[in-house]
């Protein structure tokens, strides 16, 4: 049996041909990215090749568009795939209501073995022997009650597989060496009566045509693994790696995540202003590290250090206060090692609506100046607004502020009017003059700088937060500052 001890084997082993294979049913969630991330750097890390297969088998929980909406994540992620749809390649086609006939030339070739058999149980009948295991107590399993002659199939009528049970051994890569007795085989259904493949058929199907070497799935998968064993037994098919992936849980650590614990769409974080760079790095780490202490990871990175063996085999906890936080690392990475112009282009959308009316140069050097303070973009719309709009004059603000309460209205007038005059005497509006200015001012009125610059920048913001004031005073202009200044002396 093929298995992977070690970091080292990936390093050495043939060329790995993974695959992501969803269902168009809805929106991609962080769980279904994690399973498409770890394939992606096992091909890449030894230069194979990652399948893109969409399994839409399920026609009732189909829904349109969403094939769509699985391929533009997968782009904005960067995880580019090697066949599949938009990129064809000679496995195809990759979606497997267009395989149909390829499944049943497979399930024929167990129907003409005795592997498999037409079932003319109704649904009916089924149930009813469901409800009388139930009544003794005892596990519903079909093989129990498979007809005894069955009939030649017929289209509309579902085709099961003949169990042989036995005690089935295997290794997984994550969860190590696993163990099962007869009771987890059952004749699965591998047809079902609208002509459709099952999952548990398909998809060996599947990966056996399309040469697939590592099957990463979720670890639910996990007590079905007897069945497929079976599969692949009947059809004479070596086994591939099998890795399951634990579940990614909720921020209490005791349940699956889902949309009740706060879950997006990855979508939906991406159009909150998360980077595809941080929500890539996230979730590769979520359950995953390579034994040090480092963080931030880029995709080169993450190619080069992962290892199967690294997977943690319980559930790692969904924490998005470190996603915040790494989309905030990303956000100053990017601008201090690719310069305001790379940052700049992701924001387009995130500015407040008044940013249309300045200059591309305008908001790159607002940008400059509260980059470091960003969580997401997003909080570009309510950290910049007062650098495009003159902010409300709010004189309880101002007087109720706790440096400057202890102040008489009075001498906060005459605090702002000495410093518009001290501003307006600067000859050179730049951050480095404006410091020199700012600092004599300090020193002219006795104040503290916790009482003159908080009344300074609430005059030209009255936002919570701003840059540096130097730095304020400098992208919104010597017009603007001191037109700001006066209309608060005035105010008050």
């Amino acid at each position: 049996m093929l298995f992977l001890g070690g970091s080292a084997i990936i390093g050495d082993m043939e060329k790995a041909i993974t695959r992501f294979a969803p269902s168009p049913t809805g929106y991609i969630h962080i769980g279904n990215v994690r399973s498409a991330i770890y394939p992606y750097l096992v091909a890449r890390q030894t230069g194979g090749k990652m399948v893109l297969r969409i399994e839409d088998t399920d026609r009732e929980r189909y829904v349109d568009g969403a094939t769509e909406l699985i391929e533009d994540t997968l782009k904005w992620l960067g995880l580019d795939w090697d066949e599949g749809p938009i990129v064809g390649g000679e496995h195809g086609p990759y979606f497997q209501s267009e395989r149909l006939d390829i499944y049943h030339t497979w399930v024929r070739k167990l129907l003409d073995s005795g592997r498999a058999y037409a079932d003319p149980t109704s649904p009916e009948k089924i149930d009813e022997y469901r409800r009388e295991c139930n009544l003794k107590k005892v596990p519903f399993l079909y093989r129990n009650f498979r007809p005894e002659n069955p009939p030649k199939w017929e289209a509309g009528m579902p085709i099961r597989l003949k169990a042989e049970p036995c005690e089935y051994k295997w290794h997984d890569a994550v969860m190590g060496d696993m163990r099962t007795g007869p009771e987890m085989c059952d004749d699965i259904i591998l047809i079902k009566r609208d002509g459709y493949p099952t999952y548990n058929f398909a998809h060996i199907v599947d990966d056996a045509e399309m040469g697939v070497t590592h099957v990463m799935r979720g670890v639910e998968y996990l007590s079905s693994t007897p069945n497929y064993l079976a599969l692949y037994d009947a059809f004479g098919l070596k086994r591939p790696v099998l890795v399951s992936l634990p579940h990614i849980l909720a921020p209490t650590g005791n349940k699956k995540l889902g949309k009740r614990d706060g879950a997006k769409s990855v979508t939906e974080y991406r159009d909150d202003g998360i980077l595809a760079e941080a929500m890539l790095n996230y979730l590769a780490c979520l359950g995953w590290n390579d034994g040090t202490e480092q963080e931030i990871y880029t995709k080169e990175e993450l190619i080069e250090k992962f290892s199967i063996d690294r997977i943690q085999a319980s559930g790692a906890r969904y924490d998005e206060t470190k996603l915040l936080w790494m989309n905030g690392q990303w956000i100053r990475k990017i601008f201090d090692e690719q310069g305001a112009h790379a940052l700049y282009e992701r924001t387009v959308g995130f500015w407040p609506e008044v940013a249309g009316d300045y200059s591309e140069e305008y908001r790159i050097k607002v940008l400059a100046i509260v980059y470091d303070r960003l969580k997401t973009l997003a909080d570009l719309r309510d950290m910049t607004g007062y650098f495009f709009k003159d902010p409300q004059v709010d004189v309880d603000m101002v007087v109720g502020n706790k440096f400057l309460k202890k102040m008489s209205e009075a001498e906060i007038e005459d605090l702002l009017k000495k410093s518009v005059g001290k501003l307006m005497g600067v000859q050179e509006w730049t951050a480095d003059k404006l410091q020199e200015v700012l600092n004599e001012l300090l020193t002219e009125t006795a104040k503290k700088p916790a009482e003159l610059f908080s009344l300074i920048r609430l005059a030209v913001s009255f936002a919570p937060f701003s840059p540096a004031l130097n730095l304020t005073l400098e992208v919104l202009g010597r017009e603007v500052a001191l037109a700001r200044l006066n209309a608060v002396a005035e105010a008050i």
